[in-house]
């Protein structure tokens, strides 16, 4: 059956958009420039997308005047290595924000837009081959998502994906590297495997070569617009210096969540792990977050829930907040001196990882760098909507932590 058959709805609705992208342009250069500028407006860059079945970061569109190539697609691959490809190319999920648009441009090109019942399906990942493995040596993988007895990784280095099956899995968390001495490479259901014991684990965000989160500037903040207590009250310490620094920018970080639609805030995969853990269902929780940084291991928010399921065995929970953490680090610029306030809904995962990192710290005895991590997050976050600003003073004063 065609498409147009199946959905009559859709590519109206697409007409329609391409009716009002085109509608004032008088040639087709003209048209070519307005559909560039309709994506650059309504879609964020860079987002997951695919070419040909590999699975790409989709970086930027371009146009150089050329009316048989038309617009252009900038994508980097997961080894970094970056090319260029014609716009048409490109499929991206619907659920992707502003994706419509680009299925609009492909209606125009007279090609049948991305198909609901395909683009939504998670992109193709490269699966490891024999030749990618070498029983004689060790081997390092990324740790993308942990499930029983076996872990889901991805070559370091590389974009190829194997599961791993190994004792004592319960100690690695999504985002740390493990070094394993392999003892037997399979394939099952067209899947490889490799068993193997874990020599080491190490948490190394800068050997993934991950894209870092975008920042979007938000403008300036100002000490003298904030509330700091009544009048007649005393500035508190803490916030001395940090009104006498001035003004700064302020920020908002990009947040990675796989599945959600923006356009529908139910569609949330956090709120549904956190009512399937609410109603008892710990299991199926937990199962979600893992799945979202097998998606992608950049989900922060992924990474502060994760750290909250097991916030009783802080040894534990750390780890999984210190990889949200310096996943999200890698997008500040050395010496950052920006804000990431709270108001600003995306930078919440982040904010979130580095409190639960803070409090581990702070339970495991580690003075010192919980006193680092709440002042950094009173700089990042000077309105502190989570209360760091009462921790400061009994963690300088070095007194343990109570449950209470």
């Amino acid at each position: 059956m065609q498409e147009s058959a199946r959905h009559p709805d859709m590519f109206a609705g697409l007409d329609e958009l391409v009716e009002t992208i085109t509608a004032a342009s008088r040639s087709q250069h003209e048209q070519l420039c307005a559909f560039r500028q309709a994506l650059a407006e309504h879609l964020v860059i860079p987002c997951d997308a695919f070419v040909i079945g590999e699975p790409v970061s989709l970086i930027a569109f371009g146009y150089d005047g050329n009316l048989r190539r038309g617009l252009t697609a900038r994508c980097r691959r997961a080894d970094g290595a970056e090319y260029e490809v014609t716009a048409a190319d490109v499929i991206i999920s619907p659920r992707i924000s502003g994706g419509r648009y680009l299925a609009a441009y492909r209606r125009w090109l007279g090609l049948e837009p991305n198909s609901p019942d395909t683009s939504c399906r998670p992109l193709r990942q490269r699966k490891a081959a024999a030749t990618d493995i070498d029983l004689d040596s060790p081997i390092e993988l990324l740790v993308l998502s942990v499930k029983d007895v076996a872990a889901r990784c991805r070559l370091l280095g590389s974009d190829r994906a194997i599961t791993l099956r190994a004792t004592q899995l319960w100690k690695v968390v999504p985002g740390e590297i493990v070094r394993v001495r392999p003892r037997k490479h399979w394939r099952h259901a067209g899947h490889p495997y490799l068993s193997g014991e874990i020599e080491s684990t190490r948490l190394d965000v800068s050997a993934l070569g991950l894209v870092p989160l975008r920042l979007e500037d938000r403008g300036i903040w100002d000490p003298l617009d904030e509330y700091w207590g009544e009048p007649d009250e005393p500035i508190d310490d803490w916030a001395r210096p940090i009104i006498a620094r001035g003004p700064r920018r302020e920020f908002e970080m990009e947040q990675v969540l796989p599945g959600a639609d923006p356009d529908d805030p139910d569609s949330d995969p956090i709120t549904e792990s956190n009512d399937l853990k609410d109603a008892g269902d710990a299991r199926a929780a937990y199962k979600i977050l893992m799945e979202l940084c097998e998606a992608d291991i950049r989900c922060l928010d992924a990474h502060a829930h994760l750290g909250n399921f097991v916030f009783d065995r802080p040894a534990e929970a750390i780890r999984h907040y210190e990889a949200g953490v310096r996943i999200g680090e890698q997008s500040l610029s050395q010496g950052f001196e920006g804000l990431l306030p709270w108001g600003h809904i995306d930078n919440r995962p982040f904010l979130r990882c580095m409190h639960g990192y803070g409090l581990c710290c702070w339970r495991l005895g580690r003075f010192e760098e919980a006193e680092r991590v709440f002042d950094r997050m009173l700089w990042l976050n000077p309105s502190d909507n989570q209360g760091v600003r009462g921790l400061i003073s009994p963690v300088q004063q070095r007194l343990n932590w109570k449950d209470d």
